[in-house]
C-alpha cells in the first residue's frame, strides 16, 4: 500500500498543478483557449465562439449556414482549447521518451501544490484535520452553483439523458468494469493505506460501522450528482454545435483540461465559472493528496519509531514533500502527460485490484472471520450485520477476482488520443504494477524463512499466527480472548508510544485520547 501511495501522490500532484496553472489563467477577461486567434493555434482551429462570429458576419459571408456543418466538416478539426492544452500548456513532444524541456509554468505551479499540501500537513491530523473542513464541503458548494447554471441551459436535458441512458452492448466488456473498480477504489480509497493511516487515529470504540454506511452512500450519491454538473453542461455544447452528446464527452485528462473548458467559454462571464470550475478540482485533489502524503509519513514514524522521529514528524513531511516534488519534474516535461497517463493507467489500478483481493482472503481464511467478527463486535459491542459478513467471505472477494481475470484477459496496451505506446513503456507500466504486488510474496517468504518450526508445513502454521502482543494496544481494551492471564511487564510490548511529543504528557489509560497505537491494534 505505501508502494501504491507513493506512485498515486507523485503524479497526482501533477494533476493538481495542472488545475492550478488553468486556475491562474481563468483569472483574465477573456479564457486563453476561447479562440483560434494565438499564436500557438493552427490552421485545422475551429472554436465554437469563432464560428458564432463567422456566422454573425464578422467575417466574409461565403460560408455555410448550417452551423454544426461549418464546425464539423471535416474529423480534422481541433478546438481551441484542445490545442491549448496539447500545444501551449504542455508542448506536447511526439513520443514518451522524447523528454524535451521542463515546463517551467507547471514546474512552478507543482512547487505551489507541494508547499500548500505541506503547510496543511505541518502538524499531521491535527492541521489537516481543520483544513479538510473546507475541502471536503467547499466543493458541495461549486458544484451545487454550477449545476444549477448547467441545468438552466438549453440542451441540458439532452446531456443528462445521454449520461442516465445505459449502454447496454458494454456490459460485457472487461475494461469497462475494471475501470468501475478502479473508480471505487479511489473514491474510497481501498487499498491505498490511508484508510488504516486515518483509522489508527480513531477512538478504540469508535463506531466504524456508521462511518462506512455514511461514507459509501455520500461518496457515491457525490459521482451521481457530479454526472449531472459535467454532462448539463456538455449536453449544453453538443445542442450549440449541433452534434450527438458522445462527440463532445471525453474521459481522463481531455475531460477536465479540454472538453469541460470549451463548454465553459460559451457561459456568460466564463471565466468566473472557470475560476469556481478549476477552484473546485483543486480542493479535491488536495483532500486526496493530504491522505496520501501522511499514509506515507505516518508509515515512515511507525516504523522507526524511536524518540527523535516521533519529536522530528514535521521534518519527515518536508522531506517527503521535497522528494515527491523532485520525482514530479519529469512529469512537468514534454512528455510528462505520457509518463503520468502510464502510471495511472499501471501503477495504480491493477495492483489495487490484487491486493484488495489479497487482503479479503488473508483475513478472512488466514486469519479467520470469527476472529475478524470478534474483534469488530469488541470494537463496536455488537457483530457486523449478516450481509457484510458474506460480502467479505464470499461476494468480494469473488468479484474482485473475476474483475482481475477478465481485465487480464481482455487486456489492451495503453494509448493515448492516437498514440500507442511502444513496447518498453508497457513494460516499465508492468513492473510499476508489480513493484507494489511483489512486497506481499516477497514478506511472506522472508516470514516464512525467520519462522521457528521443523518441518515447512509447521512453519506456514506458526508464520500465519499472531504474533504473541497481537492486539488492542491499550491494556483497557484487552478483554475476552485478549485478556493478560499473567501481569503486564514493560517487554511485553503493551506499552502505548504517542505519535506527537506533545501527547506523551497525556495519561493513556482511562483517557479518551486518540493517540496512535503503535505496537499492535487491530
Amino acid at each position: 500500500m505505501m508502494v501504491v501511495s507513493t506512485y498515486i501522490g507523485i503524479y497526482y500532484n501533477v494533476v493538481i498543478c495542472i488545475a492550478f496553472y488553468y486556475f491562474f489563467s481563468s483569472m483574465t477577461h477573456v479564457l486563453p483557449w476561447a479562440y483560434c486567434s494565438n499564436p500557438w493555434n493552427t490552421p485545422d482551429c475551429a472554436g465554437v465562439l469563432d464560428a458564432s462570429n463567422l456566422t454573425n458576419g464578422s467575417r466574409p459571408a461565403a460560408l455555410p449556414g448550417n452551423l454544426s456543418h461549418l464546425l464539423n466538416h471535416s474529423l480534422q478539426r481541433t478546438s481551441p482549447s484542445e490545442e491549448y492544452w496539447r500545444l501551449y500548456v504542455l508542448k506536447l513532444s511526439d513520443d514518451i521518451g522524447n523528454f524535451g524541456e521542463v515546463r517551467l509554468p507547471l514546474l512552478g505551479c507543482l512547487g505551489v501544490s507541494w508547499v500548500v499540501v505541506f503547510l496543511c500537513l505541518i502538524r499531521g491530523v491535527k492541521s489537516s484535520g481543520k483544513v479538510v473542513y473546507f475541502t471536503a464541503t467547499f466543493p458541495y458548494v461549486v458544484l451545487t452553483i454550477l449545476f444549477v447554471r448547467g441545468v438552466t441551459l438549453e440542451g441540458a436535458f439532452t446531456g443528462i439523458m445521454y449520461y442516465l441512458t445505459p449502454q447496454w452492448d458494454k456490459i460485457l466488456e472487461a475494461k469497462v468494469w475494471g475501470d468501475a473498480a478502479s473508480q471505487i477504489f479511489y473514491s474510497l480509497g481501498c487499498a491505498w493505506g490511508g484508510l488504516i493511516t486515518m483509522a489508527s487515529y480513531n477512538k478504540f470504540h469508535n463506531n466504524c460501522y456508521r462511518d462506512s454506511i455514511i461514507i459509501s452512500i455520500t461518496n457515491c450519491a457525490t459521482s451521481v450528482y457530479a454526472g449531472f454538473v459535467i454532462f448539463s453542461i456538455l449536453g449544453f455544447m453538443a445542442n450549440h454545435l449541433g452534434v450527438d452528446v458522445s462527440r463532445v464527452a471525453d474521459h481522463g485528462p481531455g475531460l477536465a483540461f479540454v472538453a469541460y473548458p470549451e463548454a465553459l467559454t460559451l457561459l456568460p462571464i466564463s471565466p468566473l465559472w472557470s475560476l469556481l470550475f478549476f477552484f473546485m478540482l483543486i480542493l479535491l485533489g488536495l483532500g486526496t493528496q493530504f491522505c496520501l502524503l501522511e499514509t506515507l509519513v505516518t508509515a515512515i514514524v511507525d516504523e522507526v519509531g524511536n524518540e527523535w522521529i516521533l519529536q522530528k514528524k514535521t521534518y519527515v513531511t518536508l522531506g517527503v514533500a521535497v522528494a515527491g516534488f523532485l520525482l514530479g519534474i519529469p512529469l512537468t516535461s514534454q512528455a510528462g502527460i505520457y509518463w503520468l497517463l502510464l502510471m495511472d493507467n499501471y501503477a495504480a489500478s491493477f495492483s489495487l485490484v490484487v491486493i484488495s483481493c489479497i487482503m479479503c482472503v488473508s483475513i478472512m481464511y488466514i486469519y479467520g472471520h470469527r476472529n475478524y467478527f470478534q474483534d469488530i463486535q469488541m470494537m463496536l459491542g455488537f457483530p457486523p450485520p449478516l450481509f457484510f459478513q458474506i460480502c467479505w467471505r464470499f461476494v468480494s472477494p469473488a468479484i474482485i477476482f473475476f474483475i482481475l481475470i477478465f481485465t487480464v484477459i481482455q487486456y489492451q496496451p495503453i494509448t493515448y488520443n492516437h498514440y500507442q505506446y511502444p513496447g518498453w513503456a508497457v513494460a516499465i507500466g508492468f513492473l510499476l504494477a508489480l513493484s507494489s504486488v511483489i512486497c506481499i510474496p516477497l514478506y511472506a517468504l522472508f516470514q516464512l524463512c525467520r519462522t521457528d518450526g521443523d518441518t515447512l508445513l509447521q512453519r506456514l502454521k506458526n508464520a500465519t499466527k499472531p504474533s504473541r502482543d497481537w492486539g488492542p494496544a491499550l491494556l483497557e481494551h484487552r478483554t475476552g480472548r485478549y485478556a493478560p492471564t499473567i501481569p503486564p511487564s514493560p517487554e511485553d510490548g503493551l506499552e502505548v508510544q504517542p505519535l506527537h511529543p506533545d501527547k506523551a504528557q497525556i495519561p493513556m489509560v482511562g483517557s479518551n485520547s486518540s493517540s496512535r497505537l503503535q505496537d499492535s491494534r487491530i
